[in-house]
């Protein structure tokens, strides 16, 4: 085992340069935001679809229109908004009076990367019109079924749901995400370098530095990361204790109205791989565990009423879990 621990290992150190690569052209873009960079690249590298939600104005947008175009692939951008209807999402059929026939034009969800930008700014039927695709990558136009490329990821931007004009997105809908990222605000010295940068009437742009051959190599070598059973019970210690806190000692029963799904252990298996990978590993740790544990579970723990009236958030709850549940 130790051997097969090692050749991944060496594999890793062999194939995982192009991440350096890609992550040094996305800086001469991007300023800052190290945390939602290296969450894009899991949700990537894991196959994932990742939720990013902050405020306007914090370059979520920015930062995957650069990825995509550091990876030379398929990239739509769509802007969810009220009057959007799902036709304008996955493509409708034309009737041809020449032919009597219909055909099929596809819609821009037929790409690689899809940035669904704001998208709690449309309605529940379109972003329902998301689910097939993000789950079974296909989309079904009229009687026929049509597979979407690989890779193919939705990374997906919102707005707090506080602010007008937003809709909350169906839980179902939510649980197709790998991972939710909640991205601040850049530190001051970060704003100073975005302001120069950002203010000399040209915006940098990346370049393509890493083929989508390379991305799904590095997947194929992703899923052989190893994970050792203490480390599987340990994310089983945590997804339950979502779900039934009491039998680990936590006192959050009447905080939680649903725990995580069996996603959730499925998710952090695969992110925790992918983490690894990033810090050039052939194996888990528990640590990686625990840096990946927030983004996969804070959109999959439903808290109650009186977590809302204690002014308690998902996340103050998963992270009593995270403090509490034993470490092996």
């Amino acid at each position: 085992m130790y051997a097969d621990i090692k050749a991944i290992g060496e594999r890793i150190e062999r194939e995982s340069g192009f991440v350096a690569t890609l992550l040094s052209e996305i800086d001469k873009v991007i300023v800052g935001q190290q945390y939602m960079i290296e969450r894009l690249l899991i949700g990537l590298l894991a196959n994932g679809h990742v939720l990013i939600e902050g405020v306007p104005g914090l370059a979520k947008t920015l930062a995957v229109r650069t990825l995509s175009r550091a990876i030379d692939t398929g990239f739509q951008r769509i802007q969810f908004t009220p009057d959007l209807l799902p036709a304008d999402l996955i493509g409708t059929q034309i009737y041809v009076p020449a032919s009597g026939t219909f055909s099929t034009k596809k819609g821009p969800i037929f790409a690689n990367l899809i940035l669904a930008d704001e998208i709690n700014r449309a309605p529940a039927k379109v972003q329902s019109a998301l689910l097939e695709a993000m789950q079974e990558r296909q989309v079904t136009i009229g009687a026929e079924t049509f597979p979407l490329g690989d890779p193919f990821l939705v990374l997906a931007t919102q707005n707090p749901i506080e602010q007008e004009g937003t809709y909350p997105l169906p839980e179902a809908q939510v649980d197709r995400f790998m991972l939710k990222l909640r991205v601040g605000y850049p530190s001051r010295e970060e704003e100073l370098l975005i302001m120069d940068r950002m203010s000399k009437g040209v915006e940098p742009v990346a370049s393509p530095v890493v083929s989508p051959d390379t991305i799904l190599k590095a997947r194929d070598l992703v899923t052989e990361i190893y994970v050792d059973d203490k480390i599987k019970r340990y994310i089983l210690d945590i997804v339950f204790a979502t779900r039934e806190p009491s039998e680990f000692g936590l006192d959050l029963s009447d905080l939680i109205a649903y725990g995580a799904s069996p996603r959730a252990s499925i998710y952090l298996s695969i992110a925790a791989r992918a983490h690894a990978f990033l810090q050039s590993r052939a194996y888990v740790t528990p640590e990686d565990i625990k840096a990946i544990a927030m983004d996969v579970l804070r959109h999959r723990v439903i808290i109650t009423y009186e977590a809302e009236a204690e002014e308690l958030t998902s996340e103050d709850v998963v992270q009593r879990i995270l403090d509490n549940v034993e470490v092996p």
